[in-house]
């Protein structure tokens, strides 16, 4: 081989040893990026996860707020200690909470 091949095979080799490894840096850049997206949206369905029990909880709560509602008797206790409401005849004597 003469000097000239030589020197065409060593750059050649330094272009795609360098060429590999700018390759090699994009893909594992990119894999790591993807990585870290799935972590985010896991910590963010486990977020919501959470919340979503929390608000059935709640909903199984407000139905049965609203199924005592439909007691004509409760509602009207109801008024009357939330409201303040009486029956005819009635006193309401309120007293202070320390």
């Amino acid at each position: 081989m003469s000097r000239e091949s030589r020197k065409k095979s060593r750059r050649r080799m330094i272009f795609l040893g360098f060429g590999s490894l700018v390759i090699i840096f994009a893909v594992t850049f990119t894999i790591g990026k993807y990585w870290v997206d799935i972590f985010e949206k896991y910590q963010e369905k486990k977020t919501l996860d959470q919340e979503l029990t929390k608000l059935k909880e709640k909903e199984e709560e407000l139905k049965v707020d609203a199924n005592k509602l439909q007691n004509p008797d409760y509602v009207a206790r109801y008024a009357r200690e939330k409201y303040l409401y009486s029956k005819e005849g009635e006193f309401i004597l309120q007293i202070p909470e320390e």
